[in-house]
């Protein structure tokens, strides 16, 4: 709501206030679905009378591991970056085409993943092992890069932006990172045939695609208002997801029988 007062001081009273209300309808259905997300209790429950073969997964931890490796934070730079000079139609046509594409490369990598995953037979708790793995390199990446300040501000572009951008290099490798690839398909190959856990697993995938897709729309006030706060959230966001990594890294190593997991 803030972003979207902050977006319309800068342009004439006559085609701010209709995009305003839309901006509005949709940054509060985003955030009603978020709610509803975080509020899911754990889907990788398993029925009565049956052993569980993994680890379980809730619907925020699941959340928490895409956002960093799938989110707006790292997007927003690039994107100012790339469309310096453009027009807003360009922009908006430009993300939408990029999460179009995103969203089309993470559902045919997961499906392709899943099939090559459940064709070798890797049981349950190493894909866990595997999934908590790559958030523990990538959230302590982040976190040192962080520290680092390794973060630089948007370059001018040379030439005229193109929207062949939107594919390369805005979908790939910026929002559909490999390792946010790796981690899609870990997770649905975990859902295995459960429908509700397999529409767990879509629905934040979306969730955060549409995120994504509204970071870049007012990516120029975000920065202009918020940017070292997104810095600090980043960083914090890190530390817990490096000892969520670390969390299930232990968990998946205690069902493999590597060592007896003691109660906290």
């Amino acid at each position: 709501m803030a972003i979207a007062t902050c977006y319309s001081n800068g342009h004439s009273k006559f085609f701010v206030p209709r995009r305003l209300g839309r901006n509005r309808l949709t940054s509060l259905c985003l955030m009603a679905a978020l709610s509803v997300l975080l509020a899911m209790p754990a889907f990788a429950q398993v029925p009565s009378g049956t052993v569980a073969a993994g680890p379980e997964f809730g619907a925020r931890k699941i959340f928490l591991m895409l956002f960093l490796m799938l989110g707006p934070i790292k997007i927003l730079v690039p994107f100012v970056g790339m469309t310096q000079g453009s027009d807003p139609a360009f922009r908006r046509t430009l993300a939408r085409r990029a999460i179009l594409f995103s969203a089309a490369a993470l559902a045919v990598a997961g499906l392709l993943g899943r099939s090559m995953l459940e064709n070798f037979e890797i049981s349950l708790p190493v894909l866990a092992l595997t999934g908590g793995v790559i958030l523990f390199l990538v959230a302590l990446q982040t976190v040192l890069q962080q520290s680092a300040g390794t973060a630089n501000p948007p370059k001018p572009v040379s030439q005229p932006p193109d929207l062949k951008l939107a594919f390369t290099p805005l979908a790939f490798p910026t929002i559909v990172t490999p390792y946010g690839i790796a981690a899609v398909i870990v997770f649905a190959t975990l859902a295995g045939n459960r429908y509700d856990a397999e529409l767990t697993v879509g629905g934040i995938v979306l969730l955060i695609l549409a995120l994504d897709w509204m970071a870049m729309l007012f990516a120029e006030t975000i920065l202009k208002f918020v940017g070292t706060a997104l810095h600090v959230f980043a960083v914090v966001l890190g530390v817990t997801q490096v000892a969520l990594g670390l969390q299930v890294i232990l968990h998946s190593l205690a069902m493999i029988g590597v060592f007896a997991e003691r109660p906290i």
